[in-house]
């Protein structure tokens, strides 16, 4: 058990990595978030990358369907915090690009996001926090989740180890 353990949490680690260099990549690149949601985006690099996942997933402990669930979960966790970044990009783009003064239209934006908001009791209580700003979440919040999910997964590979005899 102590070996698989081990085997476990330097996958833990390895999937880690490669779900903190994906969102690394996604927030530098915001129109790629996009493009995984408006194109079949597939070439050997691509390939490369899945089947390094996959081996990632595999040596945790995962086989099969589930490897490709496990892969698929930290993946969607990752591109779903990456959209909030590439919404406000996007979003500032648009504002710029509709003509006019960018910075003034987005400041009226931000003042009826907030009166609406306000009408909310936990929303009221958080406007002035810098995780009410437009697609932002509290400091932490990539890591805190992406914990969450790997510690699941792992849970997962627990929970089969200790049901079998």
């Amino acid at each position: 058990m102590a070996k698989s353990r081990s085997v476990t949490m330097s996958s833990s680690a390895a999937a880690h990595r490669m779900a903190a260099s994906q969102y690394a990549m996604l927030t530098r690149h915001p129109w790629l978030v996009q493009a995984f949601g408006s194109y079949q985006l597939y070439g050997p690099g691509k390939a490369r990358h899945d089947d390094h996942g996959l081996a990632v997933y595999e040596a945790a402990g995962f086989a099969g369907a589930e490897a490709d669930q496990a892969a698929s979960a930290v993946f969607t966790f990752v591109l779903g915090n990456a959209l909030g970044p590439a919404a406000a990009v996007s979003f500032t783009r648009k504002l710029v690009r509709d003509g006019g003064d960018g910075a003034a239209r987005m400041q009226a934006s931000r003042a009826k996001i907030i009166e609406i908001g306000a009408q909310f009791p936990r929303l009221r209580a958080r406007i002035g926090l810098p995780s009410a700003e437009y697609a932002a979440a509290p400091a932490g919040s990539f890591e805190f989740g992406l914990q969450a999910v790997l510690d699941g997964l792992e849970g997962r590979l627990a929970a089969r180890a200790d049901s079998q005899p």
